[in-house]
């Protein structure tokens, strides 16, 4: 495999759970920039507003962010609420720890 096509290989899925007027969540895709930067990974967003199933989970918690391992292939792969989260006040090294541990895990 050519190195180019590694990089479009990301390993781990890290969605954001916001919603509009959050100055946490404006803070937690500062972090997840930063982090990006330095590391690679897939990332989405989701308004919880519009999506009544993470508005039930997450309508008061936001920013939560969840990192998923990503299924080989599977391009309708979800994220669960079983992920790995972090939530609320976030910064660069707890992202990176949490990376380490979802990339590890079997």
């Amino acid at each position: 495999m050519r190195a180019t096509e590694r990089l479009w290989q990301h390993a781990l899925r890290v969605t954001l759970f916001s919603r509009p007027n959050c100055s946490l969540c404006v803070d937690a895709k500062e972090v997840l920039s930063k982090v990006w930067d330095k590391r690679h990974f897939e990332y989405r967003e989701m308004d919880v507003m519009r999506h009544k199933r993470w508005k039930d989970l997450y309508e008061f918690d936001v920013p939560v962010v969840h990192f998923d391992r990503k299924a080989g292939g599977n391009e309708d792969f979800e994220t669960t609420a079983q992920a790995r989260k972090l939530m609320h006040r976030i910064n660069e090294t707890e992202v990176q720890s949490v990376m380490d541990e979802v990339e590890k895990a079997d």
